[in-house]
């Protein structure tokens, strides 16, 4: 990435961009972040066993992900922007239980048009959410249109690069940074930390080129850099620079949601992301 483009795409974002108006209150951050689970760290089981997953971790918010199954009792039930509210409503109920919020829904494709796109606005409506996250880049201006009516803020999410594919160009944070110039202020970027480093990146730079635009952070440790099949290690024992990544969204007065998505042990990883959990506990102590 050259220096001088990035700096001036930099610029760009810290002058157009704001913080999002939908706010994550204060008794669901960990040492002044907002931290859970990505449900997806929880894909071989139920979205009800997420939620149980994540408060024994430690967590005190969670993002969804589109087609989780709904509960052990209930496995062809879906949980998702399709499923009718009776089904939203037994979640909504287990989160009150479990004083977990909902702050993130994702990744998610979003159509062009108004009616398919407004289900998905609809769902983060009744969980109250942040954010939604998608890489549907192709519906930037209906995103645009019904973040600023419905008031929730939409993130770019980035998976690694695609040395085959050109038209794959979300992994690289320039092109975000330039996709979402000049848009709202709702409209901006959901980090995943991992992914760049299996593409070579490193984290901190990222973030500073979206500056401005971070929405929401899918924070991972990764064994080893620059390769895709590096698996995720607990903070702090890996290659991702988890303490310099806190710095930078500290120091960009970062209001968003910090997901653990911990994509190993997946049978069996509630005692690393408890330990994720801790490290951002002891940050800066």
């Amino acid at each position: 990435m050259a220096r001088g483009i990035c700096l001036a795409v930099a610029a760009i974002l810290a002058t157009t961009a704001a913080r999002a108006e939908v706010k994550i209150e204060d008794e669901y951050k960990t040492n002044g972040f907002a931290v859970g689970c990505q449900a997806y760290t929880f894909n071989r089981f139920s979205v009800m066993e997420a939620i149980d997953k994540t408060k024994e971790a430690g967590g005190k918010v969670i993002e969804f992900f589109p087609g989780q199954r709904l509960s052990p009792d209930n496995p062809g039930q879906k949980f998702n922007h399709d499923a009718d509210r009776g089904v939203w409503e037994q979640v909504r109920r287990k989160l009150a239980e479990a004083k977990i919020r909902p702050v993130n829904y994702g990744v998610v494709g979003v159509p062009r048009d108004d009616a398919g796109a407004r289900k998905v606005f609809e769902f983060a409506k009744y969980f109250n959410l942040r954010t939604i996250t998608t890489e549907s880049v192709e519906s930037i201006d209906t995103l645009e249109r019904l973040a600023k009516e419905y008031d929730i803020c939409v993130a770019f999410h980035n998976h690694p690069r695609r040395p085959r594919d050109p038209n794959y160009k979300v992994w690289d944070p320039n092109f975000i940074a330039n996709l979402v110039a000049g848009r709202d202020r709702r409209v901006g970027a959901c980090a995943d930390t991992g992914h760049w480093v299996r593409s070579g990146l490193k984290p901190v730079e990222c973030l500073r080129i979206l500056k401005g635009r971070v929405m929401g952070v899918h924070l991972k440790d990764l064994k080893e850099f620059g390769k895709p099949e590096s698996h995720d290690v607990i903070y702090g024992t890996g290659v991702s620079d988890v303490k310099g990544i806190l710095d930078e969204l500290k120091a960009q007065g970062f209001e968003g949601n910090i997901s653990i998505e911990y994509e190993y042990k997946w049978e069996d990883n509630v005692p690393d992301v408890t330990q994720c959990i801790g490290y951002i506990k002891g940050y800066g102590k």
